[in-house]
């Protein structure tokens, strides 16, 4: 019988920084064994540029990144949602597990402000990785 992977969508409000970063490093971090992806309540029409940038510097391709609407089946299909800041406005669908990190929100801010994010969101992302892949 196949392993299935374990799934796990970031959600934020827009999904153009936060949750896009989060799901980048976590496919990038895992290298496979994980299913990551991201979406909002209300998505923008593009991912955040300085996000875009702020990926690049590390080494992953953000460019082709394109927010989405978080559906129903993509939580059902899930082991844990991860909100990335968005407070109330993140939905919840109860019966799921969620974690919510609060993370700083990149719109309007330069690439020296979104880099700490980045790299906090490194930080989550690996701990959430140690609990799901354990040695």
């Amino acid at each position: 019988m196949p392993e299935t992977k374990p799934s796990v969508p970031f959600v934020c409000f827009h999904d153009a920084g936060r949750s896009q970063l989060t799901a980048a490093l976590l496919l990038h971090l895992s290298d496979g064994p994980v299913e990551g992806g991201s979406a909002g309540s209300a998505p923008a029409a593009w991912v955040n540029p300085v996000a875009v940038q702020a990926m690049a510097e590390a080494g992953i391709d953000l460019s082709a990144g394109n927010p989405k609407v978080l559906t129903m089946e993509a939580v059902q299909a899930s082991d844990v949602v991860v909100t990335t800041g968005c407070g109330d406005t993140c939905p919840d669908f109860p019966g799921e597990q969620y974690l919510d990190w609060v993370l700083d929100d990149p719109p309007g801010q330069g690439i020296e402000a979104v880099r700490p994010i980045r790299d906090q969101i490194e930080r989550h992302v690996r701990a959430l990785l140690a609990e799901l892949l354990p040695r």
